[in-house]
């Protein structure tokens, strides 16, 4: 039986990090839902640095379809749960389903993978990652520490079922340790 991986996102969510982990769970035979607020297209972007500017810069990339809205998604349904970056995070958190499908995965202790400012999403159930470790794009430090988790000062971390990464560069090693965590929780389960 294929292993099905959610994605949850919306507009705006990064290119590379919606994209990269749809098409190498494909790979994977895996299936592979997107689910955001509403189904529909949704407009990715692409962010990036200048030497000129302080900040990244964001520019819009390829749209990707959203199979699901998240109201259509029954979390028990699923193994493993990717949360990519970009601003999405920023609004899909504030949704009382995403919390919840959030909540599951964590409370059952499914493989997390969460990347750049995806882990945004997972301050609005800080009951489940008090304590926790976990990088993020570094701007997302104050928020994931007031959340109550530990901020690791690195590209990558492992902590348990949660796989954090700080941005789209370190998407093949992200993607290598979610699928470590994905075969674990089959072999566990069988």
């Amino acid at each position: 039986m294929s292993k099905k991986v959610l994605i949850l996102t919306g507009d705006a969510v990064e290119a590379l990090e919606v994209f990269y982990p749809y098409y190498r769970c494909i790979e994977e035979n895996i299936d592979c839902t997107i689910a955001s607020p509403t189904k529909k297209k949704l407009q990715t972007v692409i962010h990036d640095f200048l030497p000129e500017m302080e900040t990244f810069t964001e520019k819009w990339g390829y749209k990707i379809e959203s199979h699901a809205s998240v109201d259509e998604i029954d979390p028990n349904d699923y193994d493993g749960l990717i949360i990519p970056g970009g601003r999405a995070p920023e609004y899909i958190r504030m949704n009382p389903k995403v919390q919840e499908i959030t909540a599951h995965f964590l409370q059952e202790k499914k493989p997390v993978g969460v990347i750049c400012h995806g882990q945004l999403v997972l301050t609005t159930v800080r009951e489940y990652i008090k304590d926790r470790e976990m990088t993020a794009y570094s701007a997302c430090r104050p928020e994931v520490e007031a959340s109550g988790a530990i901020y690791m000062e690195k590209m990558l971390h492992v902590d348990g079922n949660i796989v954090s990464g700080h941005a789209w560069p370190d998407l093949p090693g992200f993607m290598r340790e979610f699928f470590k965590l994905l075969k674990a929780k089959k072999e566990i389960s069988v």
